[in-house]
């Protein structure tokens, strides 16, 4: 049984033809261009800059956006040529299932669905902050925090906000585009007023040196889990500024280009999609560019690096202070308010339509996949507010914001490597937008993208290694069962079901392993200190206990055809390894923490 299955241009073709299962087709490329600068141009904008350069780079962070425009821009090549050759809903997870097969997808989606809800979350949540901010200028007295017991707090502002979206979302795309395209018009206007007034401010002296010399960064108190996976790997002593901190700030600051891939998930809605959609994606990434090389020019013109340096969250309003312009904090603070509204807005859409396509194709509940008479996924798009609304009310999400960083890359780089994938698979599809000199620059997308990734931190990729194989978990335990690739092009005719002694040597070893993971969770939390007790010998044992198990489960899976009980054995037996092997991780997480 292949893993691999993938979804056939038919079978896409059949999607956009199910009455009850599509999308009407009501954006044009203006409305996709607004939607790409509304999800990139949030707070980002009055912050992410004055981060980079203090801790990073220095006034060199202005090279290090343009670096990371260059590889965001060879990144959404990739999704225009896919977007505009498959315009249907599932941005990169539906381009990945139709070239590289269906665990490829179903990996790529979960880490999408990670993306859009931590992001949808967290900025949700910023969004109450900056609200409490507004009302502490207005001299309002409205708690925006109510107690709960248990030490619990619910914020109000996160869920209100959305559930206005999401009422918006449920009764049309094209009134929300309407609303998005008022609201980031005031934005940028916020945006260019904020550059004009900081302009008065600068001083070339304090874009001298434009490249500060390199320095330890000094990871004493961050330790090992903080420090970047290339840092971690080759050993190479953690550093700031220099060509190094350069290309450091540049991983950072890439991801206040972070949203073009959501842009994609509209593609089913977009009306001449080969036109409209390359056009809208780069148009929006132009202007996003220029906005935050603008703002990121003015921010270290006007304050020098070392003075951001000095304090402890430096933004753009931090620099404003500094010169004594006080009163435009005020304006800056409407101005986030605003960016970070039409954000929440193209996620919330985002999220509801991954999830749809994932759904349209059986690899989740094929009920979530129906859409209403306005031609939006309604009880989708509710459950997915729904969700949201309580992880903002609730959850303490600043430290799931870096998740939404590297879902985003994993899901540029495989959609680079598909490109070259889908040349050779489907050469005669009618393409809007075609990327140049293929394969050689999807691949070198792929490549950037990657390394990347390997400036996130350590315990970045350890959360991000927890969900992937919670998502795998989910996979094998439902929705390989449930494809509609696999089902349609009867794959399980083949074979006769019995796994052999392969599937009985898996089903003992994840046993096992869940067993021993099991009693030691039990007498970890009834013992002394808890998790974080446990040693690092016995740690690495869990955490690699389940794999003996998982590669004789894939092995057995390989030698069975058929929907029969050994089929069904085995799959059962991978999900219970893979969710043991997620356990497992989690209590390696927990020791590291606890030793630094």
């Amino acid at each position: 049984m292949s893993l691999f299955v993938k979804k056939t241009i038919g079978e896409v073709q059949e999607d956009l033809e199910d009455p009850e299962r599509s999308l009407r087709r009501v954006l044009s490329a203006w409305d996709i261009a607004v939607m790409g600068i509304a999800v990139a141009v949030g707070a980002g904008i009055f912050s992410v800059g004055a981060q980079a350069a203090a801790k990073y780079a220095g006034p060199s962070v202005i090279v290090s956006f343009i670096i990371a425009a260059v590889v965001c821009g060879l990144a959404v090549m990739n999704y225009a040529e896919f977007a505009s050759t498959i315009p249907v809903s599932g941005s990169a997870y539906t381009f990945s299932y139709v070239s590289l097969g269906e665990l490829i997808a179903w990996i790529i989606g979960w880490d999408l669905i990670l993306e859009m809800m931590m992001a949808a979350s967290v900025i949700s949540k910023y969004w109450g902050i900056y609200l409490s901010n507004v009302f502490q200028f207005l001299h309002v007295d409205l708690p925006t925090d109510i107690p709960l017991p248990g030490g619990l707090a619910f914020s109000w502002p996160p869920v209100l906000i959305v559930a206005l979206f999401t009422v918006l979302l449920v009764l049309g795309t094209k009134l929300t585009s309407r609303v998005n395209g008022v609201l980031t018009v005031i934005k940028i206007a916020i945006t260019l007023f904020i550059i004009v007034a900081g302009s008065f401010y600068v001083k070339l002296s304090n874009l001298t040196p434009f490249v500060p010399p390199s320095q330890p960064s000094g990871s004493d108190a961050t330790g090992v889990m903080t420090q970047s996976l290339f840092a971690f790997l080759s050993g190479a002593e953690p550093t700031r500024y220099g060509a190094f901190g350069l290309l450091s700030a540049a991983a950072l600051v890439f991801f206040a280009f972070i949203g073009f891939d959501v842009v994609a998930t509209t593609a089913e809605e977009a009306k001449n999609p080969q036109r409209t959609l390359p056009r809208g994606i780069f148009g929006g990434l132009a202007l996003v560019t220029v906005l935050y090389v603008a703002v990121t020019f003015v921010v270290t013109g006007m304050v020098s690096y070392k003075q951001l340096a000095a304090e402890k969250s430096p933004s753009l309003a931090t620099a404003f202070r500094l010169v004594g312009a006080n009163w435009v904090g005020t304006i800056i603070t409407i101005g986030i308010l605003i960016g970070l509204t039409t954000v929440i807005m193209v996620l919330l859409l985002g999220l509801a339509r991954v999830v749809f396509a994932m759904s349209r194709d059986g690899l989740l509940p094929r009920g979530l996949s129906h859409t209403s008479r306005r031609g939006t996924p309604a009880r989708l798009q509710i459950i997915s507010g729904v969700i949201v609304a309580v992880i903002a009310g609730l959850a303490n999400v600043d430290q799931l914001a870096e998740m939404i960083n590297i879902g985003t890359l994993s899901a540029f780089v495989l959609v680079s490597f598909a490109i070259p994938v889908l040349r050779r698979r489907h050469p005669d599809l009618p393409r809007g937008f075609t990327v140049p000199w293929s394969p050689t620059l999807p691949i070198i997308s792929g490549v950037l993208c990657l390394w990347l990734m390997a400036n996130l931190a350590v315990e970045t990729w350890l959360r991000f290694v927890v969900w992937l194989l919670l998502g795998l978990t989910l996979y094998f335990a439902y929705s390989y069962r449930n494809s509609r690739a696999r089902q349609d092009q009867a794959l399980q005719a083949e074979g006769d079901g019995s796994a052999g002694p392969w599937g009985l040597a898996a089903a003992v070893l994840v046993g096992v392993a869940a067993l021993a993971i099991a009693v030691v969770t039990v007498m970890r939390l009834a013992g002394p200190g808890g998790l974080a007790g446990l040693s690092g010998g016995l740690a690495w044992i869990l955490i690699l206990a389940p794999v003996p198990g998982i590669v004789a489960g894939h092995v057995a899976l390989t030698r069975t055809g058929s929907a029969g009980a050994g089929t069904r054995t085995v799959l059962t037996t991978l999900a219970t390894g893979y969710g043991a092997a997620a356990v497992a991780v989690v209590f390696g997480i927990v020791h590291v923490l606890a030793v630094l």
